[in-house]
């Protein structure tokens, strides 16, 4: 195998797209599913001393109960600021206060709401499958500016790797997909 060959870098682009997987896999868990989970509120912003900030940098967040996550705020002056945050977030939840605490209970999914989960969860993964898809072009434009320096049946088999890649990523993202949605609909 020629010096040329190793300019294709399967590793980083199998890293990138894996990349694009996890990213996904955050963004699910972001997805309020009928079940409390404290990543649900991973992606609240909250206005922390002029600066915004991830409500887990000014409060603990737990899950007491199946169907409670727990918000303790470390500074009594942002209960406010962070019970705004948390009803402005779209997740459909209502904070309880209890001095420095916030209880969030979880309702029950409606019909429509769980149609409306399962296709943000469809937009996530195709964003992730773009992703996918752009590395993949990166790879090949690669490949092309090598195309001079190696011959038909080594560009043939990197190409060939190169789509093995992203066939695996892109069933991986579907796979991620179909679990997802298959969690949104259980009643």
């Amino acid at each position: 195998m020629s010096d040329e060959i190793e300019d294709v870098d399967l590793g980083d682009l199998e890293k990138r797209m894996a990349g694009a997987l996890n990213k996904l896999k955050h963004d699910f868990n972001s997805l309020r599913t009928g079940r409390a989970s404290a990543s649900m509120l991973d992606a609240i912003m909250v206005e922390a001393y002029g600066i915004p900030t991830p409500i887990n940098q000014v409060a603990t967040i737990n899950v007491p109960e199946p169907r409670m996550v727990s918000v303790n705020v470390w500074d009594k002056t942002m209960v406010a600021v962070v019970d705004k945050a948390i009803r402005q977030s779209g997740l459909g939840l209502n904070p309880v206060m209890d001095g420095t605490t916030l209880r969030l209970p979880i309702p029950e999914l409606n019909e429509e709401r769980r149609r409306d989960l399962s296709k943000l969860a469809g937009q996530y993964s195709e964003n992730a499958r773009i992703a996918v898809r752009n590395v993949r072009r990166d790879g090949m434009d690669h490949l092309k500016k090598l195309k001079d320096s190696m011959g038909e049946d080594d560009q043939k088999l990197w190409h060939d790797e190169i789509q093995e890649l992203t066939n695996e990523g892109i069933a991986n993202i579907d796979k991620a997909l179909e679990n997802k949605q298959q969690e949104i609909m259980q009643v």
